[in-house]
């Protein structure tokens, strides 16, 4: 198993944004769908954005459409998700994490996935969006 390993959370103001970034180096989007998940307090674990493919095939909850961006930099094999407008509701730990196609359909059929099809995934960043 290859880590994950995310950077880029911090605090930032409501409207504000960031992005995250997480090395996956070993990870193919030919084989594997790589995506994001955030886990708050009190609330459900909720998947952000997920990339099915290297043709960008991806998925978003409407939670988030609109102001999140997935995307991978194939060269510097990295993984980002742009953050904008950020809401003190998106405040949570956010997670970079991968499976492999072979492991969860939903992920082979480009369905959305729910945080029990990750099979792999990073140790987290903190995101805090204050008002």
């Amino acid at each position: 198993q290859v880590p994950l390993v995310e950077s880029g959370g911090g605090s930032v103001q409501a409207g504000g944004s960031l992005r995250l970034s997480c090395a996956t180096s070993g990870y193919s989007t030919s084989t594997y769908c790589m995506g994001w998940f955030r886990q708050a307090p009190g609330k459900d674990d909720e998947v952000v954005a997920v990339l099915y493919n290297r043709a960008g095939s991806r998925y978003q909850p409407d939670s988030v459409k609109n102001r999140f961006a997935i995307s991978q930099d194939n060269a510097e094999n990295t993984l980002y998700l742009q953050m904008n407008s950020l809401k003190p509701e998106d405040t949570a730990m956010y997670y970079c994490a991968t499976t492999p196609k072979t492991y969860a359909n939903r992920c082979y059929v480009q369905l959305p996935l729910t945080v029990a099809d990750f099979q792999y995934r990073g140790q987290g960043t903190q995101v805090t969006v204050f008002s």
